[in-house]
């Protein structure tokens, strides 16, 4: 009895070893995440622009986001209760200026100087925090 419950167990553990090796190797080939970097008020921020369409008060807006890696925010923000800290960011602009000379670099690496950034407070934000005062645009 006990020979062939061997047997017919044994290829369920081949079977089961088969499809989970690979599941385990790919675990252990991902890189570690990265510790999110501290920043403050008045420092560079470098990532990917990316636009967003949207309407607000009947009207059609571009909302600009920065995508970088982790960054732990001042406090009280913090994390912005994140395990990682945020990694995207909405760029409020202010003038029609400000829309135009963001435009130019969608889909492309620039810095901007951070100068007041807080955690997103809105649900259905798109973004994890928010850079309402920025400046000088800078193309990497």
């Amino acid at each position: 009895m006990t020979i062939q419950f061997a047997r017919s167990i044994g290829p369920c553990l081949a079977a089961i070893l088969v499809v989970t090796t690979p599941v385990l190797a790919q675990t252990a080939d991902q890189p570690p995440q990265q510790k999110p970097v501290r920043i403050k008020n008045g420092d560079v921020l470098s990532g990917e622009l990316l636009a967003m369409k949207g309407r607000a008060k009947g009207k059609r807006v571009l909302t600009f986001q920065l995508t970088t890696a982790p960054h732990r925010l001042p406090d009280p923000g913090g994390l912005c209760n994140l395990e990682n800290g945020p990694e995207t960011f909405q760029l409020v602009t202010k003038s029609d200026a400000e829309v135009s000379e963001l435009k130019r670099y969608i889909g492309k690496t620039i810095s901007v100087k951070a100068n007041d950034i807080a955690c997103s407070e809105i649900a259905g934000q798109n973004t994890d925090a928010i850079i309402s005062k920025w400046s000088g645009v800078k193309q990497n």
